[in-house]
């Protein structure tokens, strides 16, 4: 258990100097999974790439739209909120285009501070600014053409699903709110994953402020879960999700403008944060699906439990699927879409 130490514990994947292929530079629109759009056909699903400022900052995203798509029609849209670490050509990419296969409107954007987003110091990740993000999405989405503003969803995969939580608790233009694999990541980044760094949480506070001390003196600024491993090193990650992550966003699903580091600043605001506080506020339906073998399925559980001022949730297991594993096999995407599917025709 050496090998997770506070850094490595949450650093989930790697960054500089791992060598992958960039399957990027495949696809016309930077997109990394199964049967992504290759050209917008007429009749088809296509997609937009579109950017907006948010807090004066340049966002980018990606809109679906369904085949047949008519300007003169209201669609029903969902927003799709990424991993942490993910952009919006991965996993995201993935569910918004399967649910525009639906008939829905999607909207997926790369977080501020990271991805092809704007912000300074890269790769800030703060719980603030997921939220502010997710109702971002919910703000440029309302005004685009076909979309019915009554009839907005909310799906957040892995962090993204955490700060779904955290955006749906007091935004109610979110009609309905679904997760996948859902990431708490206040309490990891705070307790450890499967709180194992209880007896450290000082010492890493500790480090954050003097992070930030750095930054605000005009130092360089310090980041955490930047690190580089080998294939044995990887093998001996003691989680599925650390070993599974780093083959998914390193190798299989690798984009360049995905990063597992953050600001260690970042951990101030982190720590302090989660996505459970308050979540019964949450008066919409909820579905939460996650993998019945997935490492992280205690924090679905938890979130699940907690919400309490829904009279309409659901839980729903995919049988031994892994966390990593819902984003991207067949088997287990399908499954996943098809209570997507289910869920977002009956509230939307």
């Amino acid at each position: 258990m050496n090998i997770l130490k506070p850094i490595l514990l949450s650093a989930t994947l790697a960054s500089s100097g791992f060598t992958f292929a960039d399957q990027s530079k495949i696809n016309p629109y930077g997109l990394v999974y199964a049967g992504a759009i290759m050209k917008n056909e007429k009749g088809h699903v296509n997609i937009h790439p579109v950017h907006y400022k948010l807090n004066s900052l340049d966002i980018a995203a990606n809109v679906y739209t369904p085949a047949h798509f008519d300007v003169n029609k209201k669609y029903p849209t969902v927003v799709v909120a990424h991993p942490n670490g993910g952009v919006k050509e991965q996993v995201a990419g993935l569910y918004a285009q399967r649910l525009a296969e639906e008939g829905y409107i999607t909207i997926t954007a790369d977080a501020a501070y990271q991805g092809a987003s704007a912000g300074l110091p890269r790769n800030v990740d703060k719980p603030a600014n997921r939220i502010e993000d997710i109702h971002g999405m919910a703000d440029f989405i309302s005004q685009y053409a076909g979309v019915d503003s009554h009839r907005i969803g909310l799906l957040g995969i892995c962090g993204g699903g955490g700060y779904a939580l955290g955006a749906a608790k007091t935004d109610k233009r979110f009609k309905a709110v679904a997760t996948l694999s859902m990431f708490n990541s206040g309490r990891v980044r705070r307790n450890g994953f499967e709180d194992s760094q209880l007896d450290s949480i000082q010492q890493r506070l500790e480090q954050a402020s003097q992070a930030r001390a750095q930054e605000a003196a005009g130092g360089k600024v310090l980041y955490s879960g930047d690190v580089n491993l080998t294939d044995e090193q990887i093998a001996k990650l003691p989680f599925d999700l650390y070993r599974q992550g780093y083959e998914y966003y390193l190798k299989t699903h690798a984009h360049p403008n995905s990063s597992a580091k953050y600001t260690t600043s970042s951990l101030l605001d982190l720590m302090s944060w989660d996505a459970t506080d308050q979540i019964e506020l949450i008066h919409q339906p909820l579905l939460m699906v996650a993998g019945s073998k997935a490492d992280t399925l205690y924090m679905t559980q938890d979130a699940y439990a907690k919400a309490t001022g829904t009279q309409d949730k659901s839980l729903y297991l995919i049988q031994n699927a892994t966390h990593i594993e819902t984003y991207w096999k067949p088997e287990y995407v399908n499954q996943a879409m098809h209570q997507f599917k289910l869920f977002f025709g009956k509230n939307l």
